[in-house]
C-alpha cells in the first residue's frame, strides 16, 4: 500500500525546507506520491510565491514588462536550484509562462504557476515522475470539481508510477484552460490522489504539531488533538479551524482513508490522527475541540401564533432561496424565529428585511449585528451529562451574555451566539473549563 504525502509552502519555502521533506519521504518507501504547494514565507516580511505570481500578473495587464515583472518570481525558484546543486534550468518554463501572461491566460493560470513549478523541482530533487494536475484533475463545464473524471483519470495515470510529484491547487476546465482550488486547495488535491489511488493513509504535512483543541492565537500554549473524527473536523474547519481545508475531507472520507497531520520541523512527533470513525476506550476530554467565526447578524422575528402558520417558515426559506442567501442557524420559539446570517449576506441585500416583512406580515422585526458564532465539539460529549450546563456557567462567570443556543440532533457541538466583542474570551474561559479543571 502506499500514502500521499501532502507539503504545505512553509514546509517548501526554502532549498533547506526541501531537504527536510526529502529526508521525510526517503524515510518511509511507502510514502510514493506526493503533493507539494508554492513556496511560502521564508521569514515573517517575506512574500509566498502565489502572492507574488498574482502581482506580477496584474502588472502584466496594466502594461508592465512580463519578463522584468517575473524575474523576482525566476530567482525565487533558481536559488533553491542551485542551493539544492540540482542541474536543471526551468527558463523554458518561464519564457512559456511570461507569454501567456502576456497573453492574459487568466488569475487562476498565473496562481497555478507556483505549485507547477515547485513540483518540477521536487520531482527532479527526489528523482520521482512529475505529473501535471491539469492532465488528471477536471472541473466541469459550470466549474465544479468533477469527480468522477478525476478519480478514474488520476488512476490511470498513476497507475504507470512507482513514485510521482502531483503539484497541488489547480487543475483544468474542459476547454484545457487553468482552474484553481480556492486557497488552501493542496489539501484537496492531496485527498483526491489519496483516493485514485486507494491510499492506506494521507498525509498532511505543515508547520505546525497536529489540529490544536483552541486556535494558538487565542488561547496560549493549546493542546493538540492526539484522533479526532471526519464528523468533528467538519464542523470545526467550517466554523473557523484551518490546520486543513475543509472540502478535503470528503474524498478520503468517503473512501476511508485516515489523514495525519504532520509536522515537517518535528517529523517524529505523531501529530493528529483524522479518522472515519472514532477509536475505542474513553476520551482524555469531554470536548475536541472550539473553533467559531465572527462577523453574523440576527434577524429576529416576532409575530403572534406563528407555530400555527402553516407555511411561515417555507416562505422565509423560499425567500432566502430566491435572494442566495444562505443561513447558518434558525433557533425558534413559539412565536418568535431568529435567522442568523452572514453579515456581508445581509449587506448585499439591503431590502431582505422589507420582503421578509412583505412574504410574513410580522409584528415585529429586529436586525442585531456583530455576533459570533463559537463551536464547541466532541464525541464525548454524547455520553456525558451536564456539558451544555459547564458552558453556559463559564460564560456566565466570564459576565458573557449568550444570545443564541443551538445543539444538533447528534450532540456532537454546541453552538453558542455571543457578541464579536466578547468572542475570546468566550474561548479561553471555555477551554480552561474543559481542558483545564478536568
Amino acid at each position: 500500500m502506499a500514502k500521499v504525502v501532502k507539503f504545505g509552502g512553509s514546509s517548501l519555502a526554502d532549498a533547506n525546507q526541501f531537504r527536510k521533506v526529502a529526508e521525510i519521504i526517503r524515510s518511509d518507501k511507502e510514502r510514493r506520491y506526493v503533493v507539494p504547494s508554492a513556496p511560502g514565507k521564508r521569514f515573517s516580511d517575506d512574500t509566498k510565491v502565489t502572492d507574488m505570481l498574482y502581482k506580477c500578473y496584474d502588472e502584466v495587464c496594466a502594461g508592465a514588462n512580463a519578463v522584468a515583472s517575473f524575474l523576482p518570481i525566476a530567482e525565487r525558484y533558481n536559488g533553491i536550484i542551485s542551493d539544492l546543486g540540482l542541474t536543471i534550468s526551468l527558463d523554458s518554463e518561464f519564457e512559456e509562462i511570461t507569454e501567456n501572461f502576456t497573453r492574459r491566460a487568466g488569475r487562476d493560470y498565473a496562481a497555478s504557476r507556483g505549485e507547477y513549478l515547485n513540483g518540477i523541482i521536487l520531482a527532479n530533487y527526489l528523482g520521482f515522475n512529475f505529473v501535471d494536475a491539469a492532465k488528471g484533475i477536471f472541473f466541469k463545464p459550470n466549474g465544479e470539481f468533477d469527480a468522477e473524471l478525476t478519480d478514474a483519470t488520476l488512476a490511470s495515470i498513476l497507475e504507470g508510477y512507482d513514485c510521482a510529484v502531483i503539484p497541488g491547487f489547480y487543475g483544468a476546465n474542459p476547454d484545457g484552460s487553468i482552474r484553481t482550488f480556492s486557497r488552501g486547495g493542496s489539501d484537496f488535491t492531496g485527498s483526491v490522489v489519496a483516493k485514485a489511488i486507494g491510499a492506506e493513509m494521507y498525509e498532511n504535512w505543515t508547520d505546525v504539531p497536529g489540529f490544536a483543541v483552541a486556535d494558538p492565537r487565542i488561547v496560549k500554549d493549546p493542546e493538540f488533538i492526539d484522533v479526532i473524527t471526519y464528523r468533528e473536523l467538519r464542523e470545526l474547519s467550517y466554523m473557523g479551524a484551518t490546520v486543513l481545508h475543509q472540502d478535503a475531507i470528503f474524498p478520503v472520507r468517503n473512501a476511508k482513508i485516515p489523514i495525519n497531520i504532520k509536522n515537517t520541523n518535528d517529523p517524529a512527533a505523531k501529530g493528529t490522527m483524522i479518522v472515519p470513525e472514532a477509536p475505542d476506550g474513553k476520551n482524555e476530554h469531554i470536548i475536541t475541540g472550539i473553533a467559531g467565526k465572527k462577523n453574523f447578524s440576527a434577524v429576529a422575528i416576532e409575530k403572534d401564533e406563528m407555530n400555527g402558520e402553516i407555511g411561515f417558515l417555507r416562505r422565509i426559506l423560499t425567500l432566502m432561496d430566491v435572494e442566495k442567501i444562505n443561513f447558518e442557524h434558525i433557533p425558534t420559539g413559539i412565536d418568535t424565529m431568529t435567522l442568523i446570517i452572514d453579515s456581508d449576506d445581509l449587506k448585499a441585500h439591503p431590502n431582505f428585511v422589507e420582503r421578509v416583512k412583505e412574504v410574513s406580515n410580522p409584528n415585529h422585526i429586529e436586525i442585531e449585528e456583530h455576533l459570533a458564532l463559537i463551536a464547541v465539539v466532541g464525541r464525548g460529549m454524547k455520553a456525558t451529562k451536564g456539558t451544555a450546563t459547564r458552558i453556559f456557567a463559564a460564560l456566565s462567570h466570564a459576565n458573557i451574555n449568550i444570545k443564541m443556543i443551538d445543539q444538533g440532533s447528534s450532540e456532537l457541538n454546541i453552538i453558542i451566539g455571543i457578541r464579536e466583542e466578547d468572542f475570546d474570551e468566550a474561548i479561553r474561559v471555555i477551554y480552561n473549563m474543559f481542558m483545564l479543571q478536568e
